[in-house]
């Protein structure tokens, strides 16, 4: 029982993890206006001072290696 509880929470997590990045995995409209305003609100949070950090300076590959390291292999673990 300890076995399915344990597979079953795995699961779940997997899940979840997939519905906070399910734009990543829809049509490129989609994904481009979601990314559009994460980027906004991050560049927002830096020039108020929120954040130290330009968004601006390395999105491209900032993007490259969420895809690279966290969506494909979530999405295999999902297969």
């Amino acid at each position: 029982e300890f076995d399915i509880n344990r597979k079953a929470t795995i699961v779940i997590e997997h899940v979840i993890q997939a519905s906070d990045v399910a734009h990543t995995m829809q049509h490129w409209h989609i994904y481009q206006r979601w990314n559009q305003r994460l980027f906004n609100e991050m560049y927002q949070a830096f020039q108020d001072g929120r954040s130290e950090t330009d968004p601006s300076l390395g999105w491209y590959n900032g993007e490259l290696w969420f895809f690279d390291n966290y969506v494909i292999p979530l999405s295999k673990k999902l297969k």
